[in-house]
C-alpha cells in the first residue's frame, strides 16, 4: 500500500507517490481533475492521501479522492517530531512547515536552514535537536523582475538569464540583472552566514523551483559545500507527517 502526498502552492499542484519512505512518483499540475488523481490512486495502490493547500477554496476533485481513499488534510498540529515555536502558527503557511519536518527527517540530529525558492522566497531554520522557531519571506526571482517593471513607468520586463555572472551592468537590462540576480546571491549569502554563527555545520537545503538557480548562484560561494538540493522535501516532509500521525 502507499501514501499519496499532494502539495497545492501557488502556481503548481505537486504530487508523490510513497512507500513507506521510498519515493515511487512524482508529477505536478497546474490543474488537476478527479480523473487524473483518481487515475493515479488506481495504478498505485494508494490507501491513505496527505493534502497541504495554500489556497483558501478546496479543490474540485478532493471529494472524489475523500470517497476512494482514506484523506488527512495537513495542519499545522501534524509536526512529526518537530517542536513548533512560532507564535502565531495559525498563520504559518503549511508547505513551510512541511519543508522543516522534510529536513528533520532527511538530515536528523542537524540542524537546517530551508531555503525554499518558489513564488516567493522563504528561509526557514530547525535547529539540531528540532526546534523551529520561525524564519523569513522575501520576494521570488521572478516577483523581482516583474516588479520593477511594474512599478515604473520606462524598465522593461526582463526575465531570469543563468548566463549572467557579471557584477555590475553596462545598459539597462544588464543593470536590471545585476541588481535582482547579484541581490539576490547577497541576500542568500548574508541569512546563510548569520545563521552559521548559530550552527556552524548548518545545512543549507535548496527547495522549491528555483532552488536549482540559486544552486547555480552559489556555487563558487564559501556555502557550497554545506549546500544540499532536495526539490521534493516538502513532499518528504508531508510523508513523514501522515506517517507519525498514523503512528
Amino acid at each position: 500500500m502507499a501514501n499519496l502526498v499532494i502539495d497545492i502552492g501557488n502556481t503548481l499542484i505537486k504530487i508523490a507517490v510513497f512507500t513507506q519512505d521510498e519515493l515511487l512518483y512524482t508529477t505536478s499540475y497546474s490543474s488537476l481533475d478527479a480523473e487524473a488523481i483518481l487515475n493515479i490512486t488506481d495504478r498505485y495502490q494508494v490507501n491513505k492521501a496527505i493534502i497541504s493547500s495554500v489556497r483558501k477554496e478546496p479543490e474540485s476533485w478532493h471529494t472524489a479522492l475523500e470517497n476512494s481513499v482514506s484523506v488527512q488534510y495537513f495542519t499545522v498540529g501534524m509536526t512529526a517530531g518537530i517542536r513548533n515555536q512560532y507564535k502565531t502558527p495559525h498563520t504559518l503557511g503549511p508547505d513551510r512547515l512541511a519543508a522543516v519536518i522534510g529536513a528533520k527527517k532527511l538530515y536528523p540530529g542537524k540542524g537546517s536552514l530551508v531555503i525554499d525558492a518558489g513564488t516567493t522566497i522563504t528561509y526557514d531554520w530547525v535547529d539540531a535537536k528540532g526546534n523551529y522557531f520561525g524564519g523569513s519571506i522575501s520576494p521570488g526571482l521572478n516577483m523581482r523582475y516583474k516588479a520593477l517593471n511594474y512599478y515604473t513607468g520606462k524598465l522593461p520586463l526582463i526575465v531570469t538569464d543563468a548566463q549572467f555572472d557579471n557584477y555590475y551592468g553596462d545598459d539597462t537590462v544588464s543593470a536590471i540583472k545585476s541588481g535582482v540576480q547579484n541581490g539576490l546571491k547577497y541576500e542568500l549569502s548574508g541569512f546563510i552566514e548569520s545563521y552559521r554563527k548559530i550552527e556552524p555545520e548548518l545545512n543549507v537545503i535548496l527547495t522549491g523551483g528555483d532552488g536549482y538557480f540559486f544552486d547555480t548562484l552559489l556555487k563558487n560561494s564559501i556555502f557550497a559545500p554545506y549546500i544540499k538540493n532536495e526539490p521534493y522535501l516538502v513532499l518528504e516532509g508531508l510523508n513523514a507527517a501522515i506517517q507519525n500521525n498514523n503512528d
